[in-house]
């Protein structure tokens, strides 16, 4: 169930063709097998079985290679967001006890400005091109050995590390080629989102088909997904709703796209406005999925065809909801009692082999989030008398801004180090832009420029706050417990 072990077979099956593309270059299959086979050969002879490899690198050609190469030396890859702090990265690294870093130049500097003690290999630094040592062809991993620890935010404001195994990647690349489309070799996928997260476990279903894999590096730019549209055939790649928006409202939005094969969206919710101009731009080549890092992106699906079906008189009320249960994935709602009927309201829960077996060294989230095989997703809704889920909240307090998922409580535990603040308390609030944006409320004698600072100082950019509102109180219930909901209608009355 190794990913790797497809490799070697598309390598010796069709050697030239394309694997991995990228603005001015190109690994064939047997060039990618050669350089997985090599790189595991030099991890295995420097790290022990099972070791704990980090990737802090942005989209690049060396991202997926290196991937690979850990999954066929049989150990586990850590790959962080490379938007976040220094210190946050640290912090990823030594709770997943990553024993090696693999770091592009500028993230891995910033590393040991705060005294990161492990080691890191950049790109191109002479350590990394003797990284290689004998080929390993052979995999020796079990279906249910951990590949990937994935970090997502927690409801304690600290990154938890989802356990990714072997299984459960097999089990979401099954579910892709069931439920997306079919992919052949000549199918290609557009990696315009990080490779850290979602667009990086979309890249293995695409290899396990012997297809291609287009890297954009940098951040996201329409310009660049246009230009790749343009030159290419049979495209697919998945986009947070605020990269839709970007997308259909960029000057080259209404020119044609005959490169398009699949837009997928998710991560947040899709306005239905957004929904309109993107259908109109792009036609029923979208396709919505819900998922999450501890059901790597399946639960749940609204199909191409549930798109193009205009004539249905249900068409846009089904295209509002998050559609029904993905290949192999049970969904429920669950109330205080166990399971509720349709039209009533409660915590999302899904089961199968997509669903992680927990959190690494946090057996306390994992009894909250995986009970009894089914993961809790913390999310709030309703199932229809035709299957279809509709998401109406979610029970935490996470924000997703520009498809990122973040928690207030991180940023609050950050000002409250500032001596001058005696309370805060951070909400989202609707974002034309973003989906979201972050408000902070602060009781104190600090200054915005100063708290502003703090928060550069040891938070990544995209979770300071867009707005600061400085009162003499915060709203509280009778326990003493800060009633976001409240700061929210204060915010909504602003509007």
């Amino acid at each position: 169930m190794n990913p790797s072990a497809a490799l070697r077979s598309h390598a010796m099956a069709q050697p030239d063709h394309p694997a991995i593309l990228w603005d001015g270059g190109m690994l064939t299959y047997a060039a990618f097998e050669d350089r997985v086979a090599c790189m595991a050969g030099g991890l295995q002879a420097r790290l022990a079985p099972g070791s704990h490899v980090a990737l802090v690198m942005e989209n690049c050609p060396e991202f997926l290679p290196a991937l690979y190469a850990i999954w066929r030396a049989g150990m586990v890859a850590v790959p962080v967001n490379a938007k976040l702090h220094a210190r946050e990265h640290a912090w990823i690294l030594e709770n997943a006890q990553a024993t090696l870093t693999l770091a592009s130049s500028e993230l891995g500097e910033k590393l040991t400005t705060v005294n990161f003690p492990n080691e890191i290999i950049t790109l191109n630094s002479s350590e990394w091109q003797a990284l290689d040592g004998p080929p390993i062809f052979g995999t020796n991993t079990r279906p249910d050995d951990l590949a990937w620890l994935f970090y997502t935010s927690g409801t304690t404001g600290r990154p938890k590390g989802a356990m990714i195994t072997h299984r459960n990647l097999m089990a979401a690349s099954w579910a892709y080629c069931a439920d997306v489309d079919f992919i052949g070799p000549e199918d290609i996928r557009l990696h315009a989102a990080p490779l850290t997260h979602g667009s990086g476990l979309y890249a293995v279903p695409f290899f396990l088909k012997g297809a291609q894999n287009l890297i954009l590096p940098g951040g996201f730019r329409p310009e660049d997904v246009f230009d790749a549209l343009a030159n290419h055939r049979h495209v697919s790649f998945f986009a947070a709703p605020t990269m839709v928006s970007r997308l259909t409202n960029h000057p080259l939005a209404d020119a044609p796209h005959p490169g398009l094969k699949t837009l997928e969206y998710g991560g947040a919710p899709m306005y239905l406005a957004d929904l309109k101009r993107a259908l109109q731009v792009f036609g029923p080549r979208l396709y919505q999925v819900y998922g999450q890092g501890e059901a790597p992106m399946t639960i749940s699906h609204t199909t191409k065809a549930m798109h193009a079906d205009t004539g249905h008189p249900r068409y846009w009320e089904r295209l509002a909801t998050a559609g029904t249960p993905r290949s192999g994935c049970e969904v429920r709602v669950i109330g205080p009692n166990g399971p509720l009927p349709v039209g009533e309201t409660g915590e999302i829960a899904t089961r199968g082999d997509v669903v992680v077996p927990g959190y690494w060294q946090n057996p306390e989230a994992t009894a909250k989030t995986i009970v009894d095989g089914w993961l809790m997703t913390g999310d709030v809704g309703s199932m229809d008398d035709e299957g279809f889920l509709t998401i109406k909240d979610r029970s935490k307090d996470m924000v997703i801004s520009g498809g990122m998922n973040i928690y207030p409580r991180e940023i609050e535990e950050v000002l409250l180090t500032h001596p001058g603040v005696a309370e805060c308390s951070v909400v989202g609030r609707p974002d034309p832009d973003w989906g979201e944006a972050l408000v902070a409320f602060v009781v104190g004698t600090a200054t915005i420029e100063d708290l502003d600072r703090l928060c550069l100082d040891n938070l990544a950019r995209f979770k300071r706050p867009k707005a600061w509102r400085m009162v003499e109180s915060l709203p509280k219930n009778n326990y003493g417990k800060i009633v976001k909901t409240d700061l929210r209608a204060l915010l909504e009355e602003e509007r």
